[in-house]
């Protein structure tokens, strides 16, 4: 799994129902249709829905049944919007067998309501306008708590490791936020429904998932809330993986928090984590299966740098490639900044869930005349006395200047002021 998304669902999103209320979110649709792009981009095989208007119970996941599934918004008054969805079944079989692997009650069993509902229609029909070629499987969050629907999303993940590999799936998140943010809105308003709104758009800004299970949790019965859920599972389904977070809009015109947000694993930070744990756990790191082939097509150097509580706890790199792909060469550097930099100890087993990664990839180096062809902020620099040689990353705190620059680089290196040097460039994409 990929790429995960929270989603509202409000009905008046789709025109045929707003009949131009719709405007009024217009920075929800644009959202919404920025998303359905990128869906249709990452083509995903199946569109894992958690859905809080299907079928919940207290103290099952609710795995919605059978091939296939249709519904309409006649109770919205737009009987002639349809939609008719074709379930993926083996995957729904598989998250249900993990999940009881697991100990937590999931499945197709128990009373359900066939007809889709409209948090699943709603984003959905904004994804068909651009992405129709996969199937859905439908979801229900539980009455249980914040633990079981993270170990539910980590569930939904592994069963989807298992059957497809790293081939694109994509899990959506379906809910709105506070349902009291106004007077006007459908519950009056409580000062807990814009806090509780402000934690969860915080969560996905600040990339710091915790923050649901804290402030939001919290604050959710009072805020009147039905994304909560899904978002709990969305984050387990993230567990342990690098992951770039946005929050791409947010508003609440008619008293109810929209929110769309975007989690995408980063594959490069992935595997950066992924060797140096293998290795601290006492395993041998593998080359994991499906790789892109950025990572596996191309020969680059790299530098892994790892950090603790906001604080260098390791990096180490190579400025030519040594390696037959850029993916052994993030794994042999992000081990090494782990274990052989001799700047720091070791990593060890406790520390590895405070760890954050960061991969540069380094573009060929070219040489240049003097320092007014560098800029601290897009270059990094090379500097060589004969067999001494120092580098140092763009764009890093701290570094305001060119000659500062040069200065710590000739540092590193034990090249004197007085010796003479000569410099190259380059440029990196910087994963972080």
């Amino acid at each position: 799994m990929t790429h995960a998304y929270l989603l509202p669902h409000p009905p008046l999103a789709l025109p045929g129902i707003g009949r131009g209320e719709e405007q009024k979110i217009a920075k929800t649709l644009a959202a919404l249709d920025e998303v359905a792009t990128e869906i249709a981009a990452i083509a995903p095989k199946t569109l894992v829905f958690i859905s809080p208007h299907t079928t919940v119970y207290g103290d099952y996941f609710h795995i919605s049944p059978g091939e296939r599934a249709t519904g309409d918004f006649a109770r919205f008054g737009a009987g002639d919007i349809k939609m008719a969805v074709e379930y993926d079944i083996p995957l729904g079989e598989e998250i249900a067998r993990v999940a009881k692997e697991n100990n937590l009650p999931a499945g197709g069993e128990g009373e359900g309501d066939p007809a889709l509902d409209h948090g699943v229609m709603v984003p959905l029909w904004y994804i068909c306008q651009r992405y129709t070629d996969c199937k859905i499987l439908r979801i229900a969050p539980s009455g249980m708590d914040a633990q079981a629907h993270y170990r539910m999303g980590q569930c939904i993940a592994i069963a989807c490791q298992n059957l497809y590999g790293n081939a694109p799936t994509v899990l959506i998140a379906s809910g709105d936020l506070s349902h009291k943010l106004a007077d006007r809105g459908p519950y009056g308003f409580a000062p807990e429904g814009p806090a509780f709104d402000q934690a969860v758009c915080a969560a996905f800004q600040k990339r710091d998932l915790q923050l649901l299970f804290d402030d939001a949790y919290a604050l959710r019965r009072e805020a009147a809330e039905c994304g909560l859920s899904p978002c709990m599972m969305l984050a387990g389904a993230m567990h342990r993986k690098e992951v770039q977070s946005r929050l791409l809009s947010y508003e609440g015109p008619f008293g109810v928090g929209y929110a769309v947000a975007r989690l995408a694993v980063c594959p490069y930070r992935t595997l950066a984590r992924h060797a140096l744990e293998s290795r601290v756990l006492g395993n041998a790191p593998s080359l994991p299966p499906g790789l892109p082939s950025a990572l596996t097509g191309r020969q680059a150097g790299a530098f892994v740098s790892l950090h603790m509580d906001g604080r260098l706890r390791g990096c180490i790199g190579t400025i030519a490639p040594t390696c037959d792909n850029l993916a052994l060469e993030i794994m042999q550097n992000a081990v090494s900044a782990g274990l052989r930099d001799n700047r720091f100890s070791p990593v060890t087993t406790e520390e590895l869930p405070q760890l954050t990664y960061k991969v540069d990839v380094l573009a060929p180096p070219e040489p240049i005349t003097g320092p007014e062809a560098l800029d601290v902020h897009r270059y990094g620099v090379i500097v060589t006395s004969g067999i001494r040689r120092g580098l140092l990353l763009p764009n890093l705190d701290g570094i305001d200047s060119v000659p500062q620059q040069i200065a710590i680089a000739c540092q590193k290196a034990g090249i004197h002021a007085t010796d003479p040097i000569e410099l190259q460039r380059f440029e990196v994409i910087r994963h972080e």
